[in-house]
């Protein structure tokens, strides 16, 4: 193990954030110098000896992709860096993009956080990931893995997200000659234009995808499948096709003034400013300069627009959630090692803005040309299995912005899945088997598009195990790839 004392003696520590003045001026990460990896340099060493090696490694399950958790704690502390990210790298094809973006289902899963009063808070296991990734790529230890050998086979993968990218390595490396179809100008999905430049800086998306095509993955940005090319093409060209488009119609308020100018989804208003912190031309851009903001929706997408309304100059931002505010600790209801709802402080949250819980959406209030000009709210409470009204509590807030970030319902219907005529299931997710395999022979399908709306961790999970399913179809029925979750795996919740 690492220290055997170490979580005795060392108190849990994390990342020290760029000031808020400063960080609000541009759209770097909001960690000082080279980003967080950099940063926590320091420190990760001693966090990483916190780490007791239990016999049972909890934090494994609260990890789909089974990271060696314990493992890579004690290399870190042992200052093996090589040999950390060997092991990490085992089981995560992006640990740059979990260690920044992952909410850690693995430290609330962790030993130590089952009495944190006595223990100090759980080992900061994200934070030795993302150290050990960006040390790693600062060393120049990621280096292209190509195969040694072609089989001969190709594979389509649709979609340049978490998901489709780590089936995409995986198979790649496998030999397989596989080309990834995206319809937006540039590859990498949500991860390009729906992460703020602030939460993870494009540069780490943009060094992983050149390692995967030195490697031999063929991208083709800006083709949207379904449209420029059709699903019986994909099927005719390739000899396997995985889906990976993920999740992406987003949940409506169908409200009394929800035609009003001014209110745009979540989804519509990141893309442009991602765009625009590159300097790129957005015509008609949606900006939050000037003018009062409302979130609906308290989870990540709505912290994302908060972050991104504030260094656009927004007058007020108030950020909505119909669920009563969580508690500070842990509640009964949700038992260590469950991914407990708790209040939580984002980097965003941390910049400004309004927080209201427990209230409910009325009406959209427009002014005499059809623009948007406030919101009619009310406080909810939960009685009979339903969200009821609290008579007397209506209120009057001004906006001239609303951004919907209420999540997402299903993968788009149309186009490309009615080509393929793959079957759905109950949610309006796409089906599958226990291998990932759909309705429609050499259709697979990884990611949100089969489990609906999850997190970037069960992305790059289900993308592994995807490949694993493509691989032993193209092989006659074996595969060495590995499979760390079926599809009907669920996060650990009570």
């Amino acid at each position: 193990m690492a220290d055997p004392k170490g979580f005795l003696t060392t108190p849990r520590e994390v990342a020290h954030r760029r000031p808020v003045g400063e960080r609000l001026r541009d759209w770097n990460e909001v960690y000082p110098g080279k980003g967080i990896g950099h940063a926590l340099l320091p420190i990760i060493s001693a966090q990483a000896g916190r780490c007791m090696d239990c016999g049972i490694p909890f934090c494994h399950q609260g990890c789909p992709l089974g990271n060696l958790i314990p493992e890579w704690n004690d290399l870190v502390w042992r200052d093996d860096w090589q040999a950390a990210i060997e092991r990490l790298h085992a089981t995560n094809n992006f640990p740059e993009f979990t260690g920044r973006l992952c909410p850690a289902p693995c430290e609330t899963a962790c030993v130590l956080a089952i009495d944190e009063a006595t223990s100090g808070g759980a080992v900061t296991i994200k934070n030795v990931e993302v150290a050990i990734i960006d040390r790693a790529f600062e060393e120049g230890w990621v280096t292209p893995q190509p195969p040694e050998w072609l089989t001969g086979r190709t594979i389509a993968v649709v979609g340049s997200g978490p998901s489709g990218l780590a089936a995409a390595q995986q198979l790649t490396r496998s030999g397989h000659t596989v080309a990834v179809y995206e319809r937006a100008d540039k590859i990498g999905g949500l991860l390009r234009y729906g992460i703020p430049e602030f939460k993870m800086e494009k540069r780490i998306l943009d060094r992983r995808i050149d390692q995967m095509a030195r490697e031999g993955t063929i991208f083709r940005a800006g083709v949207n499948v379904g449209v420029d090319v059709t699903g019986q093409d994909l099927r005719t060209r390739y000899d396997a096709v995985v889906l990976a488009m993920g999740s992406t119609i987003p949940r409506d308020l169908p409200m009394p003034g929800r035609d009003l100018a001014g209110i745009h989804q979540a989804m519509e208003y990141l893309p442009q400013a991602n765009r625009a912190a590159h300097g790129e031309e957005v015509p008609d851009q949606i900006t939050a300069a000037g003018k009062n903001v409302v979130i609906i929706g308290g989870g990540d997408t709505g912290a994302d627009c908060l972050g991104t309304a504030h260094r656009q100059g927004a007058k007020s931002v108030v950020q909505l959630e119909i669920m009563p505010r969580p508690s500070d600790e842990r509640p009964v209801a949700h038992p260590w090692p469950t991914y407990p709802m708790i209040f939580r402080v984002s980097s965003a949250h941390e910049e400004g803005g309004d927080r209201k819980y427990a209230v409910s959406t009325q009406e959209f209030i427009g002014d005499d040309e059809g623009r948007l000009r406030a919101l009619r709210l009310v406080q909810v409470k939960f009685e009979n299995g339903r969200f009821e009204p609290v008579p007397g509590t209506e209120e009057e807030i001004p906006a001239e912005l609303v951004l919907l970030a209420m999540g997402f319902v299903g993968p788009e219907r149309g186009g490309l899945l009615e080509q393929l005529e793959v079957e759905l299931d109950e949610r309006g997710n796409i089906e599958r088997d226990a291998s990932y395999a759909s309705s429609v022979d050499g259709v697979f399908v990884a990611g949100d598009a089969g489990r609906g709306q999850s997190l970037i961790v069960w992305a790059i999970a289900e993308g592994r195990a995807c490949a694993a399913g493509v691989d032993a179809w193209l092989r006659g029925g074996e595969t060495a790839l590995p499979a760390p979750i079926p599809p009907t795996a669920r996060p650990l919740m009570a």
